[in-house]
């Protein structure tokens, strides 16, 4: 039986009136490469926030390895304003933080980059790397953790080497060319050891040449640190090219899964994409 990394059970995320996700159900598979894709204001990035705890569902819950990571169920106003469906089935209130949801093994990029520009290539993995720190604020205050701290710059540096940034390690991240900094924000996700790795539009802004070669790098870091991978993607090329799975937004509501294969060929995502003609 394949093992489920991440599950959303009927989940909705409304905003007053507006519904962003509407009771939104997927499951992704260990060692899979699954596609989230829907025109623009399909609820795509809401889905991805939701799963990583920048917000509490409204209504739903979200699994990771089986554990139950956020959890909602309409309150306060929000239980006269709600308009999605299953109310009543989830009635106990969960949630983490995403540094939790990140300690368990759950790391993201986002669609704008959020470098930390001012620091170096080095420094903004470091930092990320030192969520695996052992040692305790005193500990760190009082530089009594420099061997950590050694095999913590030592890992980093090793990381940045097998993703092919080593040459750049100690340039300012803002002084990078901008498809670099989209590797570097990739880079950073991937130092803090994740199991699932969340990408929110990684070819954004990028040629057509750079986009295989980001398919390619997925394709690699995918393999190389055992990863299974959920993305976002508006390039549709790289998402039929590596994705095993498909799911499909539209204004919210799910309206197709399948292999590339089948939602090329599917009459309700060719009417997303491209509009029905009226009669």
């Amino acid at each position: 039986m394949r093992e489920i990394v991440m599950q959303m059970d009927n989940v909705t995320m409304q905003f007053g009136g507006v519904v962003a996700v509407d009771s939104l159900s997927l499951d992704i598979y260990k060692d899979e490469i699954v596609a989230l894709i829907g025109p623009n204001g399909a609820g795509k990035t809401t889905a991805f926030n939701v799963a990583t705890g920048v917000y509490a569902p409204t209504n739903g819950r979200v699994l990771l390895r089986g554990k139950i990571i956020a959890q909602g169920h309409p309150t306060g106003k929000m239980r006269h304003l709600y308009a999605g469906t299953h109310i009543g089935e989830y009635n106990k209130l969960i949630s983490h933080t995403p540094d939790k949801i990140c300690q368990m093994g759950m790391a993201r990029t986002f669609q704008n980059i959020r470098l930390f520009k001012n620091m170096t290539v080095l420094e903004n993995v470091l930092v990320a790397r030192h969520m695996r720190l052992n040692a305790g604020f005193f500990q760190s205050a009082l530089n009594l953790n420099l061997h950590e701290e050694r095999r913590l710059r030592r890992e980093c540096s090793d990381l940045l080497d097998m993703l092919g940034l080593s040459d750049l390690m100690y340039e300012n991240a803002a002084s990078l060319p901008y498809g670099k900094q989209r590797y570097l924000e990739i880079a950073r996700a991937l130092a803090t050891d994740p199991r699932l790795l969340l990408l929110d539009e990684p070819a954004a802004g990028m040629n057509p040449q750079e986009t295989d070669e980001l398919s390619n790098f997925i394709r690699k870091i995918k393999e190389d640190f055992n990863l299974t991978v959920f993305l976002i993607e508006h390039h549709m090329n790289l998402v039929m090219d590596i994705s095993d799975r498909i799911y499909v937004l539209d204004f919210g509501k799910l309206i197709a899964e399948g292999t590339p294969e089948e939602i090329q060929k599917n009459p309700a995502v060719i009417a997303a994409y491209l509009g029905v003609e009226e009669e």
